[in-house]
């Protein structure tokens, strides 16, 4: 997975769904292009664009301007930025908008935003009218690899994160990569958690890649676009073949158990953002796969070494506040989309590209574990 960098022409990855199959579109400036893809796709239907706040100032005018040039009529919905947004209340009120609004069946919907925007636009697009067309425009890093693609839409319970969804694919994703420019570092750091998370799943040579070229990566062009198509080629794979999470898809989750918990602790907020909480939770997972002997803890090491490296967090410590007992953690842990009859699964490893998914794991060997990595805050 390491091929050649080149610039210039978009990238196209195919979701292999047969009837359903779409492209992934990466490349800079692609916004402009937009509504020339929509009519394309599908002639004379309307879109919403659902947004948040900070992404509208910057190109929701961009985005209506090239529906605009196609002949396609728009309407808008604004939401606040951040995590709180993926709730009952926002959903609601996406929901009736579209309706207010006449988005009927054969419209589409545009999630214009992060990863919280695809997921709350995605999934009021998976039930409002019981089912609408949704084209997600991934405006972070964290999103162009991960959530953007796949169909996972959803919404978070007080009992947990992204509790409360649907499976709902877009129709197509456009990853203008030039719309990362303008990205918070931290967000950016954040989204390049998961691009680490897909070498340490099953790719050890990209692994290798980042360690000597993630600077090229954050500084933008050629890596950067080639992380990304890297990421959304694994991630398309992968889908393709286990579109409802019932087996190897289950290995996207490598992190996300611990750092779920971490987030719903930390009442989903700036204190971590979920890339952090996932770069905290495959250090966790590294590490714990160490201490039951799957691993020699050099390689946990390497891993934990290259996020921190990254400026992404590798210690509980790094969490700035109080943090609850190992106890409350599992609770928490418990409420994971990954278990099944009360039996926790983790997704652990072997080696650095060597990840599986390890069934019916000892609690109270988590919880201990936990424990002694709290301790040491």
């Amino acid at each position: 997975m390491t091929a050649p960098l080149r610039s210039g022409d978009p990238v196209v990855v195919n979701v292999a769904l047969g009837a359903r199959a779409y492209d992934i579109i990466i490349g800079r400036g692609l916004l402009s292009s937009l509504g020339t893809r929509i009519a394309a796709l599908r002639p004379k239907a309307r879109v919403a664009i659902v947004t948040d706040n900070n992404v509208a100032k910057l190109y929701l005018d961009m985005a209506e301007a090239a529906l605009g040039a196609a002949g396609i009529d728009t309407t808008r919905v604004i939401v606040p930025e951040g995590e709180k947004s993926k709730s009952f209340r926002v959903f609601e009120r996406v929901c009736e908008s579209l309706i207010a609004d006449r988005i009927e069946r054969g419209d589409i919907v545009v999630a214009l935003g992060g990863g919280v925007v695809g997921d709350l636009a995605g999934f009021a697009a998976a039930v409002v009218r019981r089912g609408l067309d949704v084209v997600q425009v991934p405006t972070t890093l964290l999103a162009q690899v991960d959530s953007s693609v796949g169909g996972k839409t959803g919404i978070n319970s007080q009992h947990g994160k992204n509790l409360i969804g649907a499976f709902h694919q877009p129709i197509l994703v456009v990853a203008d990569t030039a719309l990362l420019d303008t990205l918070p570092k931290r967000e950016f750091r954040s989204g390049y958690a998961e691009v680490v998370k897909y070498g340490l799943i099953g790719d050890a040579a990209f692994f290798a890649w980042l360690e000597v070229n993630w600077r090229d990566v954050f500084a933008g062009g050629a890596a950067r676009e080639h992380a990304i198509a890297v990421s959304c080629r694994a991630k398309a794979g992968t889908v393709a073949r286990d579109e409802r999470e019932t087996g190897e898809r289950a290995l996207l989750n490598l992190g996300h158990t611990f750092g779920h918990a971490l987030e719903a602790v930390t009442g989903f907020s700036e204190r971590l953002l979920h890339g952090e909480g996932v770069a905290l939770g495959m250090t966790l997972a590294f590490a714990f796969s160490a201490r039951r002997g799957l691993l020699p803890a050099e390689e946990a090491d390497r891993v934990s070494n290259h996020l921190a490296a990254a400026g992404l967090p590798n210690r509980l410590s790094s969490i700035p506040g109080e943090l609850p007992d190992a106890d409350r953690l599992m609770e928490l842990m418990a409420q994971d989309k990954k278990v099944k009859r009360g039996k926790l699964a983790l997704i652990l490893a072997r080696g650095i590209g060597a990840s599986f998914v390890a069934p019916d794991v000892d609690q109270d060997e988590v919880r201990a574990f936990l424990a002694e990595k709290l301790a040491e805050r």
